[in-house]
């Protein structure tokens, strides 16, 4: 009984997917950060482009 909980706690083969899955959360949490932070900004250079091609026409 004992060697079969000791081999389920050192058992390691699905570290690596999580150590993976953890660094896309953090790189998903960085790009919804920046978009929080920089939307504003863009969505006004967005306005100020469409307002200028309206005045050209």
């Amino acid at each position: 009984m004992f060697k079969a909980v000791k081999g389920f706690v050192s058992d390691e083969r699905g570290q690596g997917m999580a150590e993976y899955g953890l660094i896309i959360a953090l790189v998903a949490v960085g790009c919804i950060a920046a978009l929080v932070l920089l939307g504003p900004a863009i969505a006004d250079k967005f306005t100020e482009a469409a307002g200028k091609i309206d005045n050209a026409s």
